[in-house]
């Protein structure tokens, strides 16, 4: 495992349909990792071997004070230690901390944008604007950090958008992935099997308008990438319910609370909050990522077809940071 994922926060200031319920009950502050007990944390990954670490949430850049969290990260990608330090956002206070994250070494962010419809993006975020996400990739492009789009498909709601959001792309020089909607938490009145858009016929209709190149570069991710000959731009497909990407994962998951899930798609996780403070030494809360490695399984259990939510995760993916 040399790619880990860390939620810094459960809170987001959208409430994306496929995401959240719209009365989200959050965690307690008092239960979250602190600062520096996310520094000490991501410190043991990384001496254990974790090359990559990707910040996530909820959203990240809302937790206060983060960017003390990234200068302190930086200090292992000045040593070598660690390779690369990048974050997962929804691009809305992005235009706040573009230039900082910049010089702590963040080369590379993905931004969450399912629509660039603004009477759409309001309606899926459910408050969000889509001007201040427009703000934040105009700052992060400006401050010299390559911009990544992730659009989870929904079927009805942006699959008329598949060329348009290609083409938009291609004009900002942004490379995109698409995603297949995965079956996490309770939504509340939302219909998950009515959003499920197959990214097998989101690739067939991409096709009909460009030729489409497999190609076989892997980025240490699940996403698996096409060429557009006509345009040159590389398109990923994330599918963990057509096609499950376990045999290459590479990663783990630690929440804000410091609980370890192995696998995005099971419920088995190991709680490193109690040796961590158990001690004033990483020593105990190195032994327990080794030991919790070892149980790492060896795939999720996403499924869709049986037309029922079953092999649903009952927890949020805000909680474990996608």
């Amino acid at each position: 495992m040399t790619y880990l994922r860390v939620s810094v926060t459960d809170r987001c200031d959208f409430r994306c349909v496929y995401c959240m319920a719209e009365d989200m009950t959050f965690l307690p502050k008092r239960d979250l990792l602190t600062l520096e007990e996310l520094d000490r944390m991501c410190t043991a990954f990384v001496d254990l071997g974790v090359e990559q670490l990707r910040i996530t949430g909820g959203e990240p850049l809302v937790r206060r004070d983060i960017m003390t969290f990234f200068k302190g990260m930086s200090r292992h990608l000045d040593s070598g230690a660690l390779k690369e330090l990048t974050l997962t956002t929804n691009g809305s206070q992005l235009h706040r901390f573009a230039d900082d994250l910049a010089a702590y070494g963040v080369k590379r962010i993905n931004i969450s944008l399912d629509t660039i419809v603004p009477e759409k993006f309001a309606a899926i975020t459910r408050w969000g604007k889509l001007d201040n996400v427009l703000r934040g990739i105009d700052a992060a492009q400006k401050a010299g950090i390559r911009v990544k789009i992730n659009a989870v498909a929904l079927k009805d709601f942006n699959d008329s958008e598949l060329l348009a959001i290609t083409e938009w792309c291609k004009s900002r020089d942004m490379d995109l992935t698409w995603i297949e909607v995965m079956p996490m938490g309770d939504l509340g009145n939302e219909d998950r099997l009515g959003q499920y858009w197959s990214l097998e016929d989101l690739r067939s209709q991409l096709a009909q308008s460009y030729t489409l190149t497999e190609l076989s570069e892997r980025t240490g991710g699940p996403a698996r990438y096409v060429r557009l000959e006509e345009t040159g731009q590389k398109i990923g497909f994330i599918t963990p319910l057509t096609h499950n990407f376990c045999e290459s994962c590479n990663r783990v998951r630690l929440t804000c609370t410091g609980q370890l899930y192995m696998c995005l798609g099971q419920e088995d996780m190991v709680d490193l909050r109690a040796p961590l403070r158990a001690s004033e030494s990483n020593g105990p809360v190195s032994d327990a990522i080794r030991d919790a490695i070892s149980k790492k399984p060896k795939g999720h259990d996403f499924d869709y077809s049986r037309q029922r939510i079953d092999g649903q995760m009952s927890r949020h993916m805000s909680h474990t940071g996608g």
